[in-house]
């Protein structure tokens, strides 16, 4: 089997769209090994894969996606249609597009591709690589490449081909790709009926619209070539929600394997030892309560250990994690991070604001600038209860402090209390996992809906 990777061919304002390069040269093999053959032969395409890359790579366009096209075509002749192909499809006019292409032969099963090339693209989804990293490995197993510029499409190249034996988890997209003379103008996509064939298709179809917002999520607004693109776990189901959407005329499609949808740039870490460039999953409590800034913008610090109050006046150690009513809990020397939800997550910062001081969750997110960017998270543990100062029996007002380790006292009547009393909390959240809904989802986060978390989920439709 021949393995055809590439990466890097798209421009941010000039379009283009890696996903198409490679159903060009898909489209071109097959025709070849037709026009080769002295009687009918099968698509010689056996899948293309489309693989998400860490979505924190400063280099990346919009998705971060690198393919790979797996081929019966013969090695040489597949490097020289997909090299023509790039030559001639490749935004090089921008100085940040720089293509790459790494054609392999290795046996069709995964295993058979090198090891240290699978931990490549384990390395490309939660790491930050660089272009001599790619270089040394081409050389070390003689693959063919050819690259523009500098090349760094390298680097996605080979991690698409590295991925079939490294990752696990695949799903699949159908895009619907349009006529080459509509780039760049306005697309022509009826909403009713895609949101319409959405409810038919889910949840084995996820997120073609964001029915909260009134949004076609799966209907870009690029000036690329891609019409829409459909998600889901079985490719039939993503088949025939695509032919139920009434648009414009559609030039081709092409179904891809991908590991959209999967969670797998997520790494599990400790606070102390995030850094920023790479997602985590993380554990911990919240220090305070979370805080609405300008722009719109929610901001609560994770932290941790345990937090303990610094109220237990009683002296019976059971401070706990309950809020003391200051919306502040835990200890000055235990590591924090900043976590938020930023405006786009639209719906999705009302349960983050509904978060109190000392619920235990797990956060999951890209760590940018010290700040944990969250795409879902999972609450453990709610503070049920709220610490307060206690209130006189006798004429109800409230009480005030008889001073450290001395309790509570109602300087009116002289009565007293040996500490703070606790009152139960109302709160909006349950325990279980809550996301960002469809429109603000990353390519390469997972969905709620495709289940397989330990937690009750909330998701978003």
């Amino acid at each position: 089997m021949t393995v055809v990777g590439l990466d890097d061919t798209d421009s941010r304002e000039r379009g283009m769209c890696t996903t198409y390069a490679a159903a060009r040269i898909a489209e071109r093999l097959s025709q070849v090994a037709a026009d080769d053959a002295s009687e009918d032969v099968t698509d010689t395409v056996r899948r293309i894969l489309l693989v998400r890359l860490n979505p924190a790579v400063e280099y990346k366009t919009r998705g971060n996606a690198a393919l790979a096209i797996h081929t019966d075509c013969d090695l040489d002749r597949a490097f020289e249609v997909a090299r023509a192909e790039l030559e001639s499809l490749a935004e090089t006019a921008d100085d940040r597009t720089n293509p790459g292409l790494v054609v392999a032969d290795h046996p069709a099963e995964p295993a058979a591709i090198p090891e240290d090339v699978g931990q490549f693209a384990r390395r490309a989804i939660r790491d930050h690589l660089e272009i001599d990293d790619a270089a040394a490995l081409v050389d070390r197993h003689d693959y063919r490449s050819w690259h523009a510029g500098d090349g760094r499409g390298r680097i996605g190249a080979l991690a698409a081909i590295g991925s079939w034996r490294e990752l696990e988890e695949w799903t699949s997209e159908l895009i619907a790709y349009r006529e080459r003379g509509t780039w760049g103008t306005t697309r022509d996509v009826d909403v009713e009926s895609v949101f319409a064939a959405a409810d038919r298709g889910y949840p084995e179809a996820w997120d073609t619209v964001d029915r909260g917002e009134g949004e076609t999520v799966c209907v870009p607004h690029t000036p690329g070539p891609i019409l829409y693109g459909i998600r889901g776990d079985d490719p039939e189901t993503v088949r025939r929600v695509a032919t139920e959407i009434e648009s414009e005329p559609v030039a081709s499609r092409r179904l891809f394997v991908t590991n959209q949808g999967t969670d797998v740039h997520l790494r599990d870490g400790t606070i102390a030892d995030v850094r920023d460039g790479r997602a985590y999953r993380l554990a911990g409590h919240v220090a305070s309560d979370p805080e609405t800034r300008r722009g719109g913008h929610v901001f609560f610090p994770l932290e941790t250990e345990p937090p303990v109050s610094d109220d237990d006046t009683d002296g019976d150690g059971a401070g706990g994690v309950e809020s003391d009513g200051t919306g502040t809990v835990g200890t000055d020397d235990a590591p924090t991070l900043e976590c938020a939800a930023f405006e786009p997550t639209k719906r999705f910062r009302d349960h983050v604001r509904a978060l109190r001081a000392g619920d235990r969750i797990t956060a999951c997110g890209e760590v940018s600038d010290g700040t944990l960017k969250l795409e879902k998270f999972a609450v453990r543990e709610l503070v049920r209860t709220e610490r307060v100062t206690p209130t006189c029996s006798d004429c109800g007002r409230t009480m005030e402090s008889a001073g450290r380790n001395q309790g509570y006292r109602c300087r009116e009547c002289n009565t007293d209390a040996p500490g703070k009393t606790e009152i139960p909390l109302e709160r909006d959240l349950e325990e279980g996992w809550y996301e960002v809904p469809p429109c603000a989802r990353r390519h390469i986060a997972k969905p709620l809906v495709r289940g397989g978390f330990d937690a009750q989920t909330h998701a978003e439709r």
